[in-house]
């Protein structure tokens, strides 16, 4: 009969104290996130802005800040006029549309829908005979957007709690997946692509707008929540993305860094010098046949 040393008694003690460990500290970061997205809400609604300090939305301006935000990442005043009243909260790093090339009919699905604005742009493409799905872990986030749906009296929309990790939405079910500096929140990136590969249609397609790392992040800033709920803290190496993508299953991947996000990268957090670190880049790729 064999018997477990000591020393492997040990170990296996370690590997679940460390796995345990791994748990907690991913808890705490969706908590400390979804708390502070519920903050952005609430603060939304009174009309207060962003609401979080070294949010993706804080910038100094004396324009509009949500209209401010939504330029420079690429949107037009026309798609800010398209969508219901509240639903852009200047969140974001870039605009997914420019890379999703909707076509009506398809079903979409955003990850990290906050008020809309993107699930509401969407369903502008896909016309009546497609649908859109919001996919928002903070319930006032939800809230949000189905008011916003109804004022506007979208048909074609849905939004659904849930984290993005483990999406309730049906197997090979999706035309294209958008997001819009959401992913690096999660701390389990690898698990968010294996679920959107999951959902996604053979053929299917992510277009994404994220923030990414050229270089590795000194640990304080890695450790540091409030830039983690500002979507920098979380962002991996273009090579990681790439890596976790195609082990995920994808083809035809491409990550494209934009260079000129830095400037207002550096906004988000002024003194920080994490636009040295990090930036915006577009994230694309196929599920195959």
């Amino acid at each position: 009969m064999n018997h477990k040393t000591p020393d492997s008694c040990c170990g296996t003690a370690a590997s679940e104290q460390t796995g345990d460990s791994q748990h907690s500290q991913n808890d705490d970061i969706r908590n400390h996130v979804r708390d502070s997205y519920a903050q952005v809400a609430e603060a939304s609604n009174n009309g207060e802005g962003c609401g979080i300090e070294s949010s993706c939305c804080g910038v100094s301006a004396e324009l509009d800040i949500n209209t401010l935000n939504s330029l420079r990442l690429g949107y037009s005043e026309s798609d800010m006029e398209s969508v219901p009243e509240g639903a852009d909260m200047g969140l974001g790093c870039g605009n997914p549309h420019a890379i999703a090339s909707l076509k009506p009919g398809d079903h979409v699905v955003d990850l990290g829908s906050g008020g809309g604005f993107d699930v509401f742009l969407a369903a502008r493409e896909v016309g009546e005979n497609g649908r859109v799905i919001g996919i928002d872990m903070t319930p006032a986030m939800i809230s949000k957007a189905r008011n916003n749906a109804d004022k506007a009296d979208f048909s074609n929309v849905e939004f659904r709690l849930g984290e993005i990790e483990y999406l309730p939405i049906a197997d090979n079910s999706v035309d294209v997946i958008i997001s819009n500096c959401v992913i690096n929140l999660s701390p389990d990136k690898a698990q968010v692509f294996r679920d959107a590969f999951r959902i996604l249609k053979p053929q299917g397609r992510l277009a994404i707008s994220d923030v990414v790392a050229a270089i590795e992040l000194p640990e304080e800033m890695r450790n540091d929540k409030k830039l983690h709920a500002g979507c920098m803290a979380g962002a991996s190496l273009i090579e990681d993305l790439h890596n976790m993508l195609q082990q995920a299953g994808f083809k035809e991947i491409e990550i494209t860094p934009k260079d000129e996000s830095r400037e207002f990268i550096r906004d988000w957090a002024p003194d920080t010098n994490v636009e040295d670190y990090v930036l915006s880049a577009y994230i694309q790729a196929l599920k195959p046949s």
